[in-house]
């Protein structure tokens, strides 16, 4: 009896897939595509935006560099002076924390820089 039952799930599970191959069209078959559903295009978006998390006097940094380009990270004053400048190359994750609890009283600007883009993050010393 259950040599019968597994013989009849393996039977269902192929006639599942049988059906599943049969709604393809033949020139898609083994093929990567497009996402035909909704759900599909969703699942695959990934955002590459730095992400800025300020705590208190500091500020840290994560970014996704899937590019493994060249990333340059650069702080500047209210001047417009440059204070900080750092090149990463290779990198797949990005991540750096900056400290402004010695800093002087000012507004900085953080910019980071890939392949994507420009990214600012302003931070203000009182």
């Amino acid at each position: 009896m259950k040599s019968t039952v597994k013989n009849l799930a393996v039977v269902a599970a192929v006639l599942v897939s049988t059906i599943g191959l049969a709604n393809t069209e033949a020139a898609d078959f083994g093929k990567k595509g497009a996402a035909k559903y909704e759900v599909e295009k969703n699942l695959v978006k990934v955002n590459l935006d730095p992400v800025f998390i300020k705590k208190g006097q500091k500020v840290m940094m994560n970014l996704l560099n899937v590019s493994k380009g060249k990333v340059l990270l650069k702080v500047y004053d209210s001047q417009n002076r440059l204070v900080f400048n750092e090149s990463i190359d290779g990198d797949i994750v990005v991540e750096k924390a900056f400290n402004f609890e010695k800093a002087y009283e000012d507004k900085y600007t953080i910019v980071v820089v890939d392949k994507f883009g420009t990214y600012k993050e302003t931070m203000e010393v009182r």
